[in-house]
């Protein structure tokens, strides 16, 4: 059992680096990113093939992972970043999709859909499962505080400020002189690079990646851990990943006691289940259980004060 609950934690983590990084590009940009797999996959495939194939050392592979998300988030956003709402969401759901595809066929990348195994993990051999599993829980918790950090900076910086309001308006944005477009290309430049963080470090964590793993329900997921915890609020991003993994995992144990389904209906209730409790969450929270609070610039009450304000301006 105690393995089980470290495992996951780990995923618990991973899901909360994952919202963290797609906060940034929809709860603060205002961007819909429905490919967020695909970097995620990025990611983990780079530091995967590097670290076992070529013998890069761990740490590097994951700074490539999210190198390579990176740049692949500032391409894929120079190419859509005139889009909006539904077409945005579209082009970016076709280039996951496209991702999947081409890893599941190219034999020479990765071994197809037979996946890649025996991705090597910090330690793996010498400390063994448990410890192994209790030491990468540790090395987890403490990047996601870190990327919680630094998220948290952007949010409170200039940078951020910007980013909300071209989520709100980014006409008015462009009318204050403010480059919209490189913008939003940054949001994206950081944002895929935790995705591409979570990747490395999941591919590290289970040793096995493959095509099937990164299927467009993983985005859903993360994107439910955004709208359940609180979009646009960091704190809001880890909670929601948290409740969604543990409503994921909660489920697993009520399906036995159902009598009379197989296996394959155990897993569609599972999934309706896990939908039934999120509608609960959001009919209550409609803006999530920790909702965004933008402070408001203190207005005069009186037109006394109000002249006096302009007086001292002029």
């Amino acid at each position: 059992m105690e393995h089980y609950l470290v495992a996951m934690g780990v995923t618990a983590g991973i899901y909360a680096m994952m919202a963290l990084g797609m906060n940034v590009i929809w709860g603060m940009a205002g961007l819909i990113n429905l490919g967020l797999v695909g970097f995620f996959a990025i990611g983990a495939y780079t530091s995967g093939l590097l670290t076992l194939k070529l013998g890069w050392p761990i740490p590097l592979g994951i700074l490539a992972g999210m190198a390579a998300a990176s740049v692949s988030g500032v391409l894929v956003a120079m190419i859509t970043v005139r889009l909006r709402g539904d077409y945005l969401a579209i082009v970016t759901l076709g280039f996951a999709e496209t991702m999947r595809v081409v890893m599941s066929n190219e034999l020479w990348i990765a071994n197809g859909t037979d996946g890649l195994s025996g991705i090597p993990g910090p330690f793996r051999q010498a400390l063994g499962p448990h410890l192994f599993n209790l030491q990468f829980l540790g090395i987890v918790v403490a990047v996601t505080v870190i990327l919680f950090f630094l998220v948290e900076r952007l949010v409170h910086s200039p940078f951020g400020r910007v980013l909300r309001g071209i989520r709100d308006d980014e006409q008015i944005v462009a009318v204050a002189g403010k480059n919209v477009v490189m913008f939003k290309v940054k949001a994206f430049a950081f944002g895929t690079a935790a995705l591409g963080l979570a990747g490395a470090l999941y591919g590290h964590f289970t040793s096995f990646i493959a095509p099937d793993l990164f299927a467009p329900l993983l985005t859903l997921y993360v994107k439910l851990s955004l709208l359940a915890g609180g979009l646009g609020n960091s704190i809001g991003a880890v909670v929601g990943a948290v409740l969604v993994v543990f409503f994921l995992e909660s489920t697993r144990f009520i399906i036995p006691w159902v009598p009379g389904i197989s296996a394959v209906q155990g897993a569609a209730l599972r999934e309706l289940l896990i939908a039934i409790a999120l509608l609960v969450v959001l009919r209550f929270y409609a803006r999530g259980l920790v909702p965004e609070r933008i402070a408001q610039p203190q207005l005069p009450s009186t037109p006394a004060q109000a002249s006096l304000v302009i007086g001292k301006s002029t």
